[in-house]
């Protein structure tokens, strides 16, 4: 390993921790509790660690709206000072325009096509275990660093596999499903492998004399600070009535814009009149080509099985049928499910089939397949199969 600074490194030799090496470790803080916590913790564990806010705005707000938002003037300004403290170098690095094309603009371009996306999902994959960790790998850093909370276990064969956090409350490790092996070869997360409460981490933080310690969490789509989603999208894309229809094709309300709904929404549907049973109706499908939004009773929702696209493995893919949990929203539970690899490369998809129907699944989403508390890999929803419906 080469030690002075900026000097290339080797991107297919992964650091590892049990070998005492100190690593030159690039701590991504983002001007809250955790991520200043994850860089202390690193230092003090005698890593070489240098910290980095990324300026993902083009016009960053001066202040986050009550506990939404982040990435913000305030967040920056947050991140340095509790560099400082710690004791490390500091620097703010413009991946705004990135962010924008690879997180934004993916955003809008899925509710358009009625799908359902996880922007944080495509951060960590796009941003901060690319981008970010592309140009560290280039300036000789060994592993990047973030406050989430999920655990990186390496084997005898010096392999790494993502896990669940030890604290299951504060697992994270759904947005991290879509990390690769080379990506999870430079991942470093302090917080992941204690069993400490929130509020312990925020006395830690205290004691540690970080001013960020009571410092509100960020909530909601980092990019969208009022939490007003479809406001956000209405000023992007634009308003388009169409029609909303039940299970029969008959109009039972208008709409202002298609992208508003997401599978499985009860509420803000703007029906006129009841339906025959008196009972709640539920978003069950989305066409963006007609402009159409189909609602239905609850148990149109159940979903047998689902085609995901796109996948992308913690480690060596899997092959032939498998049983696994899958974990589909990012505090949602568990379920049983057998999962079947097909094709290869662009054309591969995942076939997941569930021991129980499940409610609520939406083309866009991503579903995160786990063997035991392991992270097998993730990969995005494109067709569901219904109990009482044909394939969406």
């Amino acid at each position: 390993m080469t030690d002075y600074p900026g000097a290339p490194r080797d991107a297919a030799s992964p650091p590892t921790a049990r070998d005492g090496r100190r690593l030159r470790v690039l701590a991504a803080m983002s001007g809250g509790v955790d991520s200043a916590v994850a860089a202390a913790r690193a230092a003090e564990a005698g890593h070489d660690v240098t910290g980095v806010h990324l300026a993902l705005s083009a016009n960053p707000q001066s202040f986050r709206t009550g506990a939404r938002g982040c990435c913000t003037v305030e967040d920056s300004r947050d991140a340095r000072r509790a560099a400082d403290v710690i004791g490390i170098p500091f620097y703010v690095w413009d991946l705004a325009e990135r962010f924008r094309q690879d997180v934004v603009e993916d955003f809008l371009a899925e509710y358009r096509a009625g799908r359902t996306p996880n922007p944080c999902l495509r951060c960590n994959e796009k941003i901060k275990f690319a981008a970010l960790l592309d140009k560290a790998l280039a300036l000789g850093f060994d592993a990047v660093c973030t406050g989430h909370y999920a655990t990186v276990v390496v084997n005898e064969d010096g392999t790494r596999e993502l896990h669940r956090a030890s604290d299951l409350a504060k697992d994270q490790s759904y947005v991290l499903g879509v990390l690769d092996g080379r990506q999870l070869a430079h991942a470093m997360f302090p917080l992941g492998d204690t069993s400490t409460t929130k509020e312990e981490i925020r006395a830690e933080a205290a004691r540690r004399g970080l001013s960020v310690a009571r410092k509100p969490d960020s909530h909601d789509i980092c990019f969208i600070a009022d939490g007003d989603t479809q406001g956000f999208l209405a000023r992007h894309l634009g308003s388009a009535e169409g029609d909303i229809l039940d299970e029969e094709g008959h109009r039972v309300g208008r709409h202002s814009g298609a992208h508003g709904f997401t599978v499985g929404q009860r509420k803000g549907l703007r029906i006129g009149h009841p339906a025959p049973d008196g009972k709640p109706r539920y978003v069950l499908d989305i066409s963006p080509v007609d402009n159409t939004v189909t609602v239905g009773p609850a148990g149109s929702l159940e979903v047998t099985a689902l085609t995901a696209v796109r996948p992308r493995w913690c480690g060596t893919a899997p092959q032939g049928l498998g049983t696994y949990t899958a974990q589909l929203r990012a505090h949602g539970d568990e379920t049983p499910v057998t999962a079947e690899l097909t094709g290869s490369g662009p054309e591969a998809e995942l076939l997941v089939t569930f021991d129980e129907p499940v409610r609520g699944v939406a083309p866009g989403q991503a579903v995160v397949l786990y063997d035991g508390p392991r992270v097998v890999g993730s990969a995005t929803i494109a067709r569901t199969r219904r109990r009482s419906r044909a394939a969406t």
